[in-house]
This record gives C-alpha cells, structure tokens and sequence, in this order.
C-alpha cells in the first residue's frame, strides 16, 4: 500500500488525474472503476482539462460505477448516473455505451446485480477502481456488518450514511434507504485500488482502516489485503497516521 498526502487540493488532483491517465496511454482500451462523492469531482475535471489539451483520450475505455440508488426518478439531479454524465462523461470522448451505472430503477433488483456482476465477470478486471470511504469505514455502499456481501447487491443504508449524504436532499427524509452497490469481493478483484480521502473529519477512520484490524466492521480495511492499493490523502484525513 503506497500512502501519499498533499498540502493543496491542486497537488491531489494532479496525482490522481496523472495515475488514471498513464493507465490510459499504456492501455487505451482500459476499465475504470469509477466513484462519485465530493473528493473525487476535482480529478475528473482534471481529466476534463487533459482531455481538452489532447493529453489524454477515452475513447476506447470502458467504465463501471459502484453504485446507484434505489428509487430516484431517471435523470434525478442526485442520481450516480447524473452526476457522472455532468462531472465527467459529457466532457469527455468516452462512449456513453461504455459507460455503466447500476440501474437503481430495475423492475427485478436482484436480477440487476447479477446482471451487472456477469458484466464485470465478462469485461474485467477493472484495471482501476476508484473508491472513496464512509465516516463508518463503508466503501462503496457496504456498510460495516458482521459479514459482507461479495457481488453486487442492494444494501440498506445506515442512518450514518444516509445523514452524510442528506446534505445534497432537501431534507434526510428524501435521501434512498436503499442503493445498489458493487460488493467487496467485486472490489478487491481490480488490479489497482485508488484510495481518495480529504477532510479532517474522516482522520480516524482512515487510521482504522489502513492501520487498524482487518475486519467486516470496518470495511474498508479490507484494502489492506490487496496488493496494489495507492492512497491520496488531504492532511486533515492523513493528520493521525504519523
């Protein structure tokens, strides 16, 4: 696991920018595993600015986001599937077709996480995966438990994730109870791991889960049995590592 943490938002975002693109000029045709969230906004608009200066194309990748909630009318303006069209998808040259959010409005649900897990099985492994984490050591929407769920499947949100997430609802009653997430197991099949943190507010739990005990409780320590992980920090987030 290689840690590294920056002084200036500038810096972080160059970093995480300059890994997705590298991967990109080795191999054009690669699979991103992409997150959505506030930290990683500032490197998909790096990727758009080296897009716009020719310094990068997506034109042959191919990507899958983690999650999607359950519920949220189509073209909702807090559906993953938005989101990722405006900070990313409708700036760039990538091929929407190629690009893959769970479909949180699925008639059958179920169906739809084993749909979206044969899609991983027959174009992976994800060269990247792109992850943020949870005031509670969530990655993705898996939540800590005494077991976790391997594949895809619909996860009931904790009330601590759901009131980190009410601040982009108009109140905690409209926030899903229910999303779609990639499962640990689909996680720890990408070649590499993107680590992305920032705040001060998120110091203890990413001392947890890079330095603490690996378990279901906090689920993100689980990335320390993966062999490739890199890990971008603020100085408020890496301030307890030492």
């Amino acid at each position: 696991m290689n840690i590294y943490t920056f002084k200036n938002e500038a810096d972080f975002n160059a970093t995480g920018a300059s890994l997705i693109a590298s991967l990109l000029h080795t191999k054009p045709r690669a699979v991103l595993g992409l997150a959505t969230g506030s930290t990683p906004v500032g490197i998909y608009g790096r990727l758009i600015e080296m897009y716009q200066q020719g310094l990068v194309s997506f034109a042959k990748a191919s990507s899958y986001n983690l999650d999607e909630y359950v519920g949220l009318p189509e073209g909702h303006s807090e559906s993953y599937r938005t989101f990722m069209n405006e900070k990313l998808f409708n700036h760039i040259d990538i091929q929407l077709e190629n690009t893959h959010v769970p479909n949180g409005n699925a008639a059958d649900l179920e169906e739809e996480c084993v749909k979206y897990d044969a899609m991983l099985e027959q174009n992976g492994p994800v060269d990247l995966q792109i992850l943020g984490i949870g005031h509670n050591g969530h990655i993705g929407f898996n939540e800590p438990d005494d077991s976790l769920d391997g594949g895809t499947h619909v996860a009931e949100l904790q009330e601590k994730t759901r009131t980190a997430n009410a601040r982009f609802f108009p109140s905690l009653d409209d926030v899903p109870k229910h999303a779609i997430t990639m499962g640990v197991g689909s996680i720890l099949k990408a070649k590499q791991i993107l680590l992305l943190v920032r705040g001060e507010d998120k110091a203890e739990i990413v001392k947890r889960a890079l330095k603490g005990p690996i378990t279901t409780q906090c689920p993100a320590s689980l990335l320390q049995c993966h062999p490739n992980v890199v890990v971008l920090l603020d100085q408020g987030a890496g301030r307890l590592l030492g």
